[in-house]
């Protein structure tokens, strides 16, 4: 087994001769290694196997023997090391190391060609940022996944069409730029993975995306999203839990309006430029049932006085329905029966800077808000055009 590091050797007689070590190490490979000759070990000596530290002015390297106590302690800290993984793997033999391995791990890759891509030869594993772009790819890479270091992906400029699942297991990703693809969708699995603990950034500007899941909302660390050039029809109706989006950009689409939490976000810059707005409808669309179904008041009930709930309490498809219920502008809730309106919004309420939505200088846009009771209606019908 070989262990690459920096290492400082030091003598344990300096101090007693008044000197002390230069305190920097150097690059080299740690080998646990056999002896040159098996003849000791064969007469039963206690030195079977040795410590090879071998440097880029010593590839050979240079052997420290050591007791049995002693490996012990040092084959427990390896096991530690690697997370409780038992040590069974053979010694090895003492060889020349190869330059190569003296090298700093490479921690940066950038990729903007299709004839630099690697196909021949794996990602380095210590990468924290990588880029290919331009690259002509089709498909996302499956040995991007096993850079579990990687803070900074970027596949912009491709022909990607589907992400894997196993993206929400790169436990350190802070930004995921895939500009320029041909994707249609960003899947629940995404949304529900490492990515709500770790993502900040996410660029799907120039893609096919109509419309982003529900679960989108739980990517709760968010702080910029870039969804400019795609054909979305609607935004997530609980967008407003972003609470840490800062920066939303959403030009060139088309939305017909916005969700009535979208008032909850507070940001530093909105870009909603040439959507397909339309004009607050005069009418509202009355839904209400009285009395409430059991289901209606069951649900209501739940989320105001928010328990718990989950596939493991109830069936899965009632957790669809109260994760989707609407929210009144009392703060209530409501499921099957309500009454929608449609309000008017100054983007300046939200955000600090505000892209103009078209040529005439508006930043009005309109608002679809929901009521759960026509006394609400009537107390909000002040606000309604």
């Amino acid at each position: 087994m070989k262990l690459h590091c920096e290492v400082e050797v030091v003598s344990r007689h300096l101090p007693t001769l008044g000197l002390r070590s230069r305190g920097k190490g150097i690059r080299a490979v740690l080998t646990l290694c056999q002896p040159l000759s098996r003849a000791g070990a064969e007469r039963g000596d206690p030195h079977p196997a040795c410590l090879c530290i071998a440097t880029m002015k010593d590839k050979r390297g240079t052997r420290y023997e050591a007791n049995s106590s002693s490996l012990k302690g040092f084959l427990s800290a390896l096991r530690l090391a690697h997370k409780g993984c038992d040590f069974d793997a053979p010694l090895s033999t003492q060889t020349p190391v190869k330059t190569s391995e003296f090298e700093k791990f490479k921690t940066k890759m950038v990729i903007t060609s299709k004839k630099d891509y690697p196909l021949s030869k794996n990602f380095p594993y210590s990468l924290e940022h990588l880029q290919t772009s331009y690259c002509g790819l089709v498909r996302f890479d499956m040995r991007v996944l096993c850079l579990k270091k990687l803070k900074k992906l970027d596949l912009s400029h491709n022909h990607i069409k589907k992400l894997p699942a196993g993206i929400g297991d790169l436990i350190y990703l802070q930004e995921l730029n895939l500009n320029d693809n041909h994707l249609e969708s960003f899947s629940v699995a995404l949304c529900e993975s490492t990515l709500q603990q770790s993502l900040r950034s996410l660029d799907l500007s120039k893609n096919r995306i109509k419309a982003l899941p529900l679960q989108f909302c739980q990517l709760r660390e968010l702080t910029d999203l870039k969804l400019d050039d795609n054909k979305l029809i609607r935004f997530p109706f609980k967008i407003g839990q972003l609470k840490n989006l800062r920066f939303l950009s959403a030009a060139r689409n088309k939305l017909p309006f916005l969700p009535s939490e979208f008032k909850n976000l507070s940001l530093e810059y909105l870009d909603l430029f040439e959507n397909t707005f339309e004009q607050p409808k005069d009418l509202p669309v009355i839904k209400l049932q009285m009395p409430l179904t059991l289901l209606e008041s069951s649900a209501r009930t739940i989320l105001y006085n928010r328990i718990p709930y989950g596939p493991h309490i109830i069936p899965f498809h009632l957790c669809q329905d109260l994760d989707a219920a609407k929210t009144c502008d009392c703060g209530r809730f409501c499921l099957n029966s309500f009454i929608q309106g449609t309000t008017t919004m100054n983007l300046h309420s939200i955000a600090h800077t505000v892209v103009l939505l078209d040529n005439m200088g508006s930043t009005q846009a309109p608002v679809t808000s929901y009521f759960c009771s026509l006394a609400c209606y009537v107390n909000s019908s002040n606000m309604l055009k």
